[in-house]
């Protein structure tokens, strides 16, 4: 049975690409924090706590995993986190936060499994945002560890598509979950105004029925209108 690999897997974006994964009849294991609010259980989902900004649990983790399973076809790098606000008042433990969440994490767990990855010409899946590529105020630390995954992303593709290895890149647009937690908006509530994890979840899937030999390294999606609604104190 193929396997695959999901970090920020509790909710959200994350625990969608599991439920679509599994429905594809993939073997799934999930890193998160905390899986304590998780309701979804299912005989193909194995969740594993795990903070992906330690590096050391990230990486003592992830060889566990593959020692288990001795192989890995899909890696979904979807763990993230934002703040946002001027600049000079982003404390600098938030600003570590997004760089190791966003950023390390997936350039960490991508050089552990990459021979896994290879012998199986499996599939790396990166969540970007929308924020890489349209630079605006009040993000530019969160928007900079994005760029920074999609340039990743674009020349890890270069490096490894001899050895059929896919890359592909998402990059939703404000999207109705837990991300906004921590923020002073969120997305307004008209469907039309943002897009659901189940979108994000159905892109994942596109990418990986592609045709042998066709990779779709890019996928944007944003909503039809543009709303944001900020929160009251």
């Amino acid at each position: 049975m193929d396997i695959a690999l999901v970090t920020g897997a509790s909710s959200g974006i994350g625990l969608c690409v599991v439920e679509k994964l599994i429905g594809m009849n993939y073997k799934v294991y999930g890193f998160a924090r905390d899986f304590a609010k998780t309701a979804f259980t299912h005989v193909k989902f194995f969740p594993m706590i795990c903070d992906v900004t330690d590096t050391n649990m990230l990486v003592n983790q992830t060889q566990a995993l593959l020692k288990e399973t001795g192989r890995l076809d899909v890696l979904v790098n979807n763990a993230g986190v934002g703040f946002f606000g001027p600049h000079e008042t982003i404390h600098p433990e938030k600003i570590e936060r997004m760089v190791k969440t966003n950023l390390l994490s997936p350039m960490v767990l991508i050089q552990v499994t990459l021979r896994h990855l290879k012998k199986s010409e499996g599939f790396i899946i990166n969540m970007a945002s929308t924020a890489a590529l349209e630079p605006g105020r009040f993000g530019g630390a969160y928007g900079a560890t994005k760029a920074g995954l999609h340039q990743f992303g674009q020349s890890l593709f270069a490096e490894v598509r001899k050895s059929g290895v896919r890359v592909v890149t998402l990059y939703p647009d404000m999207t109705m979950t837990p991300f906004y937690d921590e923020t002073d908006f969120a997305p307004h509530n008209d469907h039309t105004c943002h897009i659901t994890p189940e979108c994000v979840a159905d892109a994942v899937a596109q990418a990986i029925n592609q045709r042998e030999g066709t990779v779709i390294t890019q996928i944007v999606l944003k909503p039809q209108r543009i709303g944001v609604e900020r929160k009251r104190n």
